[in-house]
Order: structure tokens, then sequence, then C-alpha cells
């Protein structure tokens, strides 16, 4: 049987493997992607993807190739008798802010509304540009994983069979993941809640949508379902029950949902799912590591957290992987995927109960969680490991980006900033590899010392020379140093650490941040160098 090998395999060609794949081909990690389906799913999930996401495939390459939604548009729901007849209320996702409060910009990206169908093959043909290896139309057989790596069987749509021998292997293979099932993982949660049906249709609706409202709630005596669309002329009603309908009575739906009778329907194709909450035990065991539905399955919400988690997890992993592969690190580097995604799975589906649509799924006996504000679960999670020092069990798992000041472990604030006469945000600064921030020159040569003798990449940013931000004074107090203090942030745009202050003459500079980069980065090799001057 030909054998091939690789460095990471990912199984599973949705939304979250691909963008394992574009993310893991961004580090120059080489990697193999196997789909058994030919192309994305009929039916198409997925639509709105947060600011946070947009910021992740904006590093990738990907910010002027997936059209972004209105800056501040908060997302709405209605109950109708139907889309024609009598609107009874409405509501959005979370109460509305003060107006001094809305004005702030955490990210310079706002969200996107696309359909899943349409993201997909954006996500894999950036993945195919940087050099992924994406093979749909195989599926994995089996596989055997042991202290050298994983051995996968696969096989074509065309029936031949091949094996693949990968140092790691990503499980993004959905909510029932036959990986997950064959490692003997766990999960807990909610846990099932009932299974819906659904169906795919076209229709000319979008002057219904003038309002603002995208979710409509369908209310009669004799009629309960929900209605939304993925606003391209393609709209999908759900059913609340597992009933089996013909194409006749599915047309008779749609029209009660619409209340009109004079409009071409186009019926694309009906659906099954199961609707339920469950976090993996553990998100890796092993050399395999469980990614989206996988490691979490999460309702859908409009809060967005179940595709959207997913592909942070797989950004998440990406840079590690790749600095295993780089030598840089130890594989102890990839212990830390488990502790600081698995607690934001969570979190998430904690927020997914405390919020209206599904509070009354609560398990009896549990009482929901305080509702963690939109800005914090999206932009201020806190990651805890032993890749961030100073991260304490004493903090909230949450809060809002301004509120943090720069906390190790929280996402590095947007600040905008001009650089090179060219408007940009501090943002624009990570991605690849590691960043020290600081007004001070004098942390310049301490970081490139450092990154000589560890070999790992350190770029030093003089914040007000190398870049100027809009309001000077704004670094200080959002990266929480003082003039002479420094940020350390991760590839991945989390601050892994900072200094408030300058360290004294008896704790150099330079004895700090190695034995600060030494332990967060869990480094492999210590090269002797002589000393930048």
């Amino acid at each position: 049987m030909q054998r091939e090998s690789t460095y990471v395999l990912i199984v599973g060609g949705s939304l979250v493997g691909s963008s394992a794949a574009l993310f893991l081909a961004h580090h120059g990690v080489p990697a193999i992607l196997v789909e058994r389906h030919p192309g994305s799913s009929a039916h198409p999930r997925a639509i709105g993807y947060t600011p946070r996401t947009m910021e992740l495939l904006a590093s990738v390459g990907l910010g002027s190739r997936i059209p972004e939604a209105p800056r501040n548009f908060r997302l709405a729901r209605a109950r109708v008798e139907s889309l024609a007849g009598e609107w009874f209320e409405h509501s959005h996702w979370t109460p509305s802010k003060p107006e001094h409060f809305v004005k702030k910009e955490f990210s310079p990206s706002a969200g996107a509304a696309i359909a899943q169908d349409r993201m997909e093959p954006i996500l894999r043909e950036r993945a195919n540009e940087l050099g992924a290896d994406i093979r749909m139309s195989t599926e994995l057989v089996d596989f055997t994983s042991d202290a050298d790596g994983v051995t996968a069987r696969v096989r074509t749509r065309q029936g031949s069979e091949y094996t693949i021998h990968a140092a790691y292997m990503i499980a993004a293979d959905g909510g029932k993941s036959p990986v997950r099932e064959q490692l003997g993982i766990g999960h807990k949660g909610r846990g099932h809640m009932r299974t819906v049906r659904s169906v795919l249709f076209r229709a000319p609706l979008d002057s219904y949508l003038e309002r603002g409202v995208h979710q409509f709630e369908i209310d009669q005596p004799d009629f309960k379902a929900f209605l939304t669309t993925y606003t391209d002329g393609r709209w999908i009603l759900m059913f609340s029950d597992d009933q089996q309908r013909c194409e006749a009575a599915l047309r008779n739906s749609i029209v009660k949902a619409i209340g009109r009778t004079d409009l071409d329907i186009e019926i694309i194709t009906t659906g099954r799912w199961e609707l339920g909450a469950l976090v993996a035990e553990q998100f890796s065991k092993g050399r395999v590591f469980l990614a989206g539905d996988a490691a979490h399955c999460l309702p859908p919400t409009r809060g967005g957290y179940g595709a959207n988690t997913g592909i942070h997890d797989a950004h998440n992993l990406a840079w590690k992987l790749a600095a295993v592969f780089a030598g840089t690190s130890t594989p102890a580097l990839l212990e830390t995927y488990d502790a600081e995604r698995r607690p934001v799975a969570w979190t998430r589906h904690q927020q997914i109960f405390a919020r209206p649509d599904y509070k009354e799924h609560l398990q009896p006996g549990t009482t929901a969680d305080p509702i963690i504000d939109d800005e914090a679960m999206e932009l201020g999670q806190l990651y805890r490991s032993s890749a961030v020092s100073g991260a304490g069990s004493d903090l909230p798992e949450a809060k809002c980006p301004d509120e943090w000041q720069g906390q190790p472990g929280t996402r590095a604030q947007h600040l905008a900033l001009e650089q090179s006469g060219t408007p940009r945000s501090t943002l624009d600064l990570f991605g690849h590899d590691w960043v020290l921030l600081s007004e001070d020159a004098r942390w310049s040569a301490p970081a490139a010392n450092v990154s000589k003798q560890l070999g790992i990449a350190i770029q030093f940013i003089h914040v007000g020379k190398a870049i100027q931000l809009e309001d000077p004074q704004a670094f200080q107090t959002a990266f929480g140093v003082s003039a002479s203090g420094a940020s350390l942030v991760r590839p991945d745009g989390h601050v892994a650490w900072r200094a408030a202050e300058r360290p004294t003459a008896a704790e150099t500079p330079e004895t700090v941040l190695l034995d600060v980069m030494k332990g967060i980065t869990h480094a492999a090799i210590k090269i002797a160098v002589d000393a930048v001057p």
C-alpha cells in the first residue's frame, strides 16, 4: 500500500478543518487535509463570523476577500405571525449599551455574514495558495497513534486506499467524531435537546429585512417554526418537531411562514440534525487533537459560538504546532492547547444557557450563569496555561478588552496607529513572530540577544518611533505598562508576559526576558551567541 508522510494530518474539511490547514500553511507547516465529501454541504449551516474571526482571517491575507457586515450591526430577532402578517415583538441578542460604549472600537474588523458553503471555498483556496495539500473526496478509514506519530489509512471516492504517516493529527470531523470515539474521550454538558428538521429554499423576501431583523420566530396557533436568511436569497425554515414532510407539505409550511401565496419558491434541500450542547473532557490525547464540533458541540446562537469557537481552536493550535515543527519548542507546548481552549468552550457552553434563546433548556436544579457581555466573550476571554506568565486563577474568565489593560493571557488590544504613513492597527503587528513592544528603546538589544540565544524570532517594536499611535497616551493604558515597561505578545496575538517597569540593574532585562521566553515557549534549544551591542 502506498505510504505518504506529512507533519500534520487534518481530518475534516469544513470550516474548522479548512481553517486549520490555512493557519498551518501560514506558518509554513506541511499539512494534508482529507475530507470525504467532494465539496461543501448543500445545507449552508453557519453564517455569522465575529470580529475576532475576521481579525484572524485578515492576518493570513483574507481581509479583502470576505465582505464585512456593517459596523455596530446588532442581530435582531422578531416573533411574528408570519413575515407578511403581524409582528408581535422583536429583541436583540444583548441589551442596548450606552452611546459612549457603542462608539468604542475594540476591533479594526467588523463581523461578516456569509453562508458556510460560500466561506469554505475561500478558506481552501487561500490554504492552497500558501501550500496546504487539500484532498477532497478522501475519507479516513482508520488510524493508529503511538509515540512516533499517527498512521492513517485513507480511501478515495474511487476506492483506492493508501496510508499517511503524520507527526500529529487534528480531528475536525464533526460532532459525532469517529476519531474522538476511537480515542475514548467522553464529554459533558447539557447534552441532547431535540432533533431538528429544516428546509432550505430560495424566495424573493429581502424586503422583509429592511427593519434590520434577520431571524423570525413563527408563532401561529397550529404552527411553530423558526425562519432565518443567509442574506443571499436563500432562507431556512426550521421545524419544532422531527416529522418528515413531503414536498407539498414543505411548500405549505413555507407559505404559512411567509404569509403569502404569490411568490416563486424554490426548494433547495432538506436537513435533519441534533440540537445539543457537549464539551469533550479533553481536547487532545497523545498526538491527536480535537477541534471544532469534535471538541465542543454548541448549538446555533446569536453569539455565533459554534463555528467561530472552532476556528479559534485551529488558530491557537497552529502556531504551537509550528513552534514544535521548527524545533524551537518541545511538545510540552502542545499541552497548553487543552489548557487554553477547553475553558473557553465551557464558558461558551454556559453562556448559551444564560441567554434567552436556550435558558429554558437549563438542566433541572441548575442556575444560569450571569450573562457576560458580547465584547468580553468575543475579545476578552482569558487564557491560563504555562504559555502565559501572570494569569492567576483569581482572575475572571472574561472582561471587556479595555478593562483587562494588557493582562497576560488576553488578546492584545487594538489601537489605531500609523506606520510608514499608512493607517493600521496594533493587531497588524501580530500573527507570525513573537513581538516585544515598548516605548523604551533599551529593550531592543535584549530582544535581539534572546532571539538569537533561543533561535526564536522576536521582533522589537519601538512604540512612538517605529509606529505612531493616534493617541500617544493609549499604549501604556491599553498594555498596562509604564514608559520603561514592555509587553510580550505571542504569535497568536495574545499577551504572554509584561514588565510594568524596566528591571533594575541587579536583574537585567535580558535575563528576565530570557527566563520568561524559555518558560512560556517551552524552548527546545539554546544557542550560545555573542551579545548584540
